[in-house]
């Protein structure tokens, strides 16, 4: 599984081998043991794939198919908290976004004045 999730993550970001191996520090080889599990990386390389990935160690290993389950919990209460989906927000225009903004540190400003 582990060698699997390497390799279609390298493929997604149109990385060889030998470029992956650069970014990680080891060889082109090792890469290949990697994704053919004919080899193990060792944590520390575990940890700095999923880093460099912006992906879970436990979906690296195979134990959840959640890439990133800190960025799905971030995108619901942001969805939440603004009644809109990011890509929704993605969407909208520069000043639009910026309306927004402007309107949850109006909010936020006015919660500041009772507090005080």
């Amino acid at each position: 599984m582990l060698g699997n999730r390497i390799k279609i993550l390298r493929e997604e970001l149109g990385l060889k081998q030998e470029e992956l191996a650069n970014k990680m520090s080891v060889s082109p080889s090792s890469i290949g043991m990697y994704e053919t599990n004919k080899r193990e990386p060792n944590n520390e390389l575990i940890l700095k794939l999923a880093q460099f990935f912006g992906v879970s160690t436990d979906y690296l290993l195979g134990k959840s198919d959640i890439r990133n389950p800190g960025k799905q919990i971030d995108d619901l209460l942001n969805e939440a908290m603004i009644g809109m989906s990011k890509e929704e927000y993605e969407a909208l225009t520069e000043t639009q976004k910026k309306q927004i903004r402007d309107f949850a540190l109006f909010v936020k400003n006015q919660n500041d004045k009772k507090d005080n």
